[in-house]
């Protein structure tokens, strides 16, 4: 979809807007420094003309001497233009970045599921870099060129009117085939850019799939891929660049023939007696001056196809909405009662993954919910945390439908510990308050200690300080630093999502204390095949292929010789829900 003038308008006011100062002052040194440009070369017009009647030596001093002035200030209002209008360009598009990256962070997980990090990288910074030049030099070069493209065209016409008409029609007639030209080519530059995101999702993908590859001998094949990816961005990048080439071609031979006008009616008005020598030369100047322009706003303008194939890119992500919209209603303090009225969710329209799933879990109880891989039973537990929304019924939690919840309140009432725990390349500190500076150490250490988990941060080699990365912790130390991070939240419900089902040896007691530690006082629903685990439960849960087969208090399952859950605590619980 090609972009408009008024899309290009408005992306520059939203972004230029908070910085109008700068801006404005950015402004005024563009103008200066165009004026001076413009100045230039009516002193050297002069100096000749003096020269040839025969001025006074301190005549031609004092114009010498102008000449340099202005020269000098040009140059130095030229360069503190130019870092004004990187400064403003920088400062707009880091901007355009953060709202880029808390926009996408709010999107539903399924378009997160449809693309790579690569690909996401690509959009929020690659794209976004392209529009830098956009914001500082489109605006100094492209219509500060504009303006100087006007005041040549002025200053022409006071020197000679006839001059003036032809390099008025000369003028529009490149610009506006330079204009047929952008059009043509922006469609191609954002086909590049695809190819360049989908280049970056590849290499994410495949890099932090290197043991597995290596593993099944797979890295031929790839190779083969990467190959294949390469080719094609090179093709689309190619087929771009000589669309951008095609201007380069026509805007040189637009010059060549202002050049012969220049010359041409130059020696024609001289040689009438019309103009001075002095005049002729302006004539070159100015369609020199006039030559600067055109190129440079034709340089610009092959930036500005990259940008608006950006500007593309960008809006079209920003015109995605999350179907999760925010409510009004807060959720209550304590623990939370949890209702589960005939929910049936699918990731796909007509295939469901849940169906007419009902339950009721009391404030402070625990609910097991077990079940095969692929039973459901992992959805079942992100519907809590609204990650989705339900296909049909609705999730309750203290009496409220979560769909009228603000997300940042159920998020903040709900903890969800995975098997699969998050860490960043960072302090143990910011991995366990998610970089908030607010917690203090003394807060860090009260909570650690109340999990049982001192002995275990002393034994780090720099205590909170120590830096860790995604793999610098075993699968329980891991779950450790999870389960402390939501005990900062103080949530209403807990759900612990096959949580404990990867522990070493050495971590499993710390974690057991751990969790029956969190689970005091909430509510909370354990998804789990550990048996272990599922002995804290008071009621239990069993679905198979979305459906619930069975569901009652604990003890009284378990007590009954032909409930499925005596079964399986017969049968042993690892083996036949694995």
């Amino acid at each position: 979809m090609a972009v408009s003038f008024r899309q290009h308008r408005e992306f520059l006011i939203d972004y230029l807007r908070p910085q109008w100062l700068a801006v404005a002052v950015m402004s005024v040194l563009l103008l200066s420094s165009i004026g001076l440009q413009l100045l230039t070369p009516q002193i050297i017009s002069r100096f000749i003309d003096s020269a040839r009647v025969g001025a006074a030596p301190e005549v031609l001093v004092r114009l010498a001497v102008m000449f340099l002035i202005v020269a000098l200030a040009g140059q130095l209002v030229s360069t503190v233009s130019v870092y004004a209008s990187e400064n403003v360009g920088w400062t707009a598009t880091n901007k355009v970045r953060e709202d880029l990256a808390l926009h996408c962070l709010r999107l539903d997980l399924p378009f997160h599921n449809a693309k790579t990090p690569g690909e996401m990288i690509e959009r929020v910074d690659g794209d976004v870099t392209q529009l830098s030049s956009f914001f500082s030099q489109f605006v100094l070069r492209v219509l500060g060129n504009a303006v100087l493209l006007a005041g040549v065209l002025v200053l022409l016409f006071r020197a000679d009117w006839r001059v003036g008409i032809v390099y008025t029609v000369f003028t529009a007639t490149a610009l506006v085939i330079l204009r047929r030209l952008i059009e043509s080519a922006v469609p191609y530059w954002k086909e590049a850019r695809q190819t360049s995101a989908i280049l970056l999702g590849f290499l994410e993908e495949r890099l932090s799939g290197t043991e597995d590859i290596r593993a099944s001998g797979a890295v031929p094949y790839v190779m083969r891929r990467l190959y294949e990816a390469l080719r094609n961005q090179l093709e689309k990048s190619r087929r771009a660049w000589l669309r951008g080439t095609m201007m380069w071609a026509t805007t040189a031979g637009l010059l060549a023939v202002g050049n012969a006008i220049a010359f041409g009616m130059g020696a024609y008005l001289l040689r009438q007696g019309v103009i001075t020598l002095g005049t002729v030369y302006l004539f070159f100047h100015y369609t020199e001056m006039l030559r600067r322009p055109l190129e440079q706003i034709t340089r610009q303008v092959q930036e500005l196809q990259r940008a608006s194939a950006s500007i593309s890119r960008v809006g079209d992500l920003f015109a995605l909405e999350t179907a999760t919209k925010d409510g009004s209603r807060r959720l209550p303090a304590g623990p939370l009662t949890v209702d589960v009225d005939h929910v049936s969710f699918g990731y796909v329209e007509g295939d469901l993954v849940l169906e007419d799933i009902s339950l009721h879990v009391d404030p402070g109880r625990v609910l097991g919910l077990l079940g095969r891989t692929g039973s459901g039973k992992t959805t079942a537990g992100r519907l809590f945390v609204r990650f989705y929304d339900p296909t049909a019924g609705a999730v309750r939690l203290g009496g409220t439908d979560i769909r009228d919840v603000p997300l940042a309140d159920l998020r903040n009432r709900v903890g969800l510990v995975t098997q699969d725990v998050q860490l960043f390349h960072a302090s143990v500190r910011d991995n366990l308050t998610f970089f908030h500076r607010g917690i203090s150490d003394a807060r860090l250490m009260e909570v650690l200690r109340e999990l049982g988990l001192v002995e275990w941060i002393e034994s780090l080699p720099l205590g909170l300080d120590t830096h860790i990365g995604p793999r610098s912790l075993s699968a329980g130390e891991a779950q450790l630093l999870a389960f402390a991070r939501v005990f900062f939240k103080d949530p209403g419900l807990v759900i612990l999502d096959e949580a404990s089902s990867r522990l070493d040896p050495a971590t499993e007691q710390l974690v057991e204390r751990a969790v029956g530690v969190l689970l005091r006082g909430r509510t909370a629903v354990i998804i789990a095949h550990r048996l272990a685990t599922v002995q804290r439960a008071d009621e239990v849960m069993i679905v198979e292929t979305g459906r619930v087969i069975e569901y009652g208090p604990r003890a009284a399952l378990a007590a009954d010789p032909g409930s499925r859950f005596a079964s399986l605590l017969r049968t042993g619980l690892e083996e036949v829900l694995a």
